[in-house]
């Protein structure tokens, strides 16, 4: 992550949606709009959240916390004011599972507390900040306010335009939302494998460790430091792969509405693919930075897509 990128996904944001809006459509009706406002005092009481909790706590990891559920909150408001039709129930309803399984995997690494502004912090956060681009700390403060705080919720709460474009869509539920809906589900399962199998990796070597023994004194696989098991031997990100493939199959529930193959509630999945293309570069150079036989681990693996299994000698 860097701030070229970070400028590059607010760039886009700022140019991109509206001109989708303008010139591709659909025109939001009144109701849609009010709708958007709801969301929007939802999104902006968020990032007001995220930015002042992050600075008097130094755990930039509130907005990780918000980010699976907000869109449970953000699709339930669409599917109850859209009267929630077959089409937004269903949208609401793998939103949750979604979420659902985003939040378990993030407590269970300790994420959350009663005292809610505390918790682990995710590693990523500390490492950024102790670069010398956010040095002295009014500079991380300007990233924490536009980036962490204001730009991703305006990203989570853009990933469900799709919903508010078909709040009231008239177009029976039918083959093409079906299709997404499989697809979403199918995501979802994909990602909670590829969870489980790096939560059960990373416990043992955790495991392993704490007992005493150094890297290289584990057994294989653990000795690499860095998961080649199962979705991790085809793909380096199993987890990005399936979040950015249920995006956009929450997407093509727009399609099945009529709305248009293409229309402007696709910006949030297309943003979200940026993000994870840049926080995949970021989570690879503390990677291979730890771990000496990980460059060839993303010479040989896909990044994203499953390919061709690593090889392990």
């Amino acid at each position: 992550m860097n701030i070229k990128l970070v400028g590059t996904l607010i760039g886009i944001s700022i140019i991109a949606c509206p001109l989708l809006y303008i010139f591709v459509g659909p025109a939001l009706d009144a109701s849609q709009l009010e709708t958007l406002k709801i969301l929007g005092i939802i999104a902006g009481c968020s990032a007001l959240f995220c930015f002042v909790v992050g600075e008097l706590t130094g755990n930039n990891s509130q907005m990780d916390k918000l980010w699976s559920l907000l869109p449970i909150a953000y699709t339930w408001v669409i599917a109850a004011r859209g009267g929630m039709t077959p089409r937004l129930a269903v949208m609401a309803v793998l939103a949750t599972l979604w979420g659902c399984r985003l939040t378990f995997n993030f407590a269970r690494k300790g994420a959350y507390r009663l005292k809610f502004w505390e918790g682990e912090e995710d590693y990523r956060w500390a490492v950024l900040r102790a670069k010398k681009e956010f040095q002295p700390h009014w500079k991380w403060m300007l990233f924490n306010l536009f980036f962490i705080s204001i730009y991703q919720n305006a990203l989570v709460l853009m990933t469900t335009f799709p919903a508010l474009v078909l709040m009231n869509v008239t177009v029976p539920f039918g083959w093409v939302d079906s299709l997404a809906a499989v697809l979403m589900l199918g995501f979802i399962v994909y990602e909670t494998v590829a969870d489980e199998l790096q939560w059960a990796f990373q416990s043992t070597k955790w495991k392993m460790l704490k007992s005493g023994k150094s890297l290289s004194e584990l057994p294989a696989p653990y000795n690499k430091g860095f998961n080649t098991v199962g979705l991790w031997g085809v793909s380096r990100h199993p987890n990005y792969f399936a979040e950015q493939g249920t995006w956009c199959a929450f997407y093509l529930f727009s399609v099945g509405g009529g709305i248009g193959i293409i229309n402007w509630s696709i910006i949030g999945a297309l943003l979200l693919i940026v993000l994870f293309l840049g926080s995949s570069a970021f989570a690879e150079e503390i990677s291979s930075a730890k771990y000496p036989e990980y460059a060839r681990y993303c010479r040989e693996v896909s990044k994203f897509f499953p390919g061709k299994r690593y090889r392990t000698s």
